[in-house]
């Protein structure tokens, strides 16, 4: 039963524990080694734990990669959104944001490289990174001021594009610039897409 304790915690407790611990995991592998390195037996290994309880949690080693990605995606989100709450200033919102997801795939480039490196190599997430990718430009266009809504889209799903792309040169080693530079960088492309009236034609 759900509700039964053990050592002072719940089965549920545990169970959960168990699958944030396969996460943590894969997380490890997958953003320290790559696709190619994540396997079921790997990631129990990795987690202290036998392939019953990865079992437990998920279907197979795609359902964990998928899970890991998710969960990476959730944390950029909510650090966007945190980020830009109650600031009215284009130009601090602009530089917020940015700060807020360098620090979130920089700080710990495990992160970044299984958001933005893993779906262009891993057939699990080939198709969930373009599922990601309209949820980030939705979150991009309600911070942008000018043009109609169409054009703000468009603005958005661009900027995300480029964004990406610069991060992704960033982290697998092609673009070498200093962090300043990178955040600097970004926050003009923020703010010259808000500048750019797309709801002109």
């Amino acid at each position: 039963m759900p509700g039964r304790t053990w050592a002072g915690t719940t089965l549920d407790d545990r169970k959960a524990q168990r699958r944030a611990q396969l996460l943590a995991a894969g997380l490890d592998l997958l953003g320290s080694h790559g696709s190619a390195a994540v396997s079921v037996r790997a990631v129990c290994r990795s987690a202290k734990l036998t392939e019953r309880y990865f079992y437990e949690s998920f279907a197979d080693r795609e359902s964990l990669v998928a899970a890991v990605y998710e969960d990476v995606g959730d944390q950029a989100r909510q650090a966007l959104a945190d980020a830009v709450s109650g600031e009215a200033d284009p130009g601090r919102r602009a530089g917020r944001a940015v700060t807020a997801f360098v620090e979130l795939v920089l700080d710990d480039p495990r992160k970044g490289r299984v958001l933005l490196l893993a779906p262009l190599t891993d057939p699990a997430l080939t198709s969930r990174g373009l599922h990601l990718l309209p949820a980030f430009a939705t979150l991009v266009g309600e911070q942008l001021s000018h043009g109609d809504e169409t054009g703000r889209q468009l603005v958005a799903i661009g900027l995300v594009g480029a964004l990406s792309n610069v991060f992704i040169a960033y982290l697998d080693g092609t673009l070498k610039v200093s962090r300043e530079r990178l955040v600097e960088h970004c926050v003009k492309l923020v703010l010259g897409a808000d500048a750019f009236d797309s709801g002109t034609h």
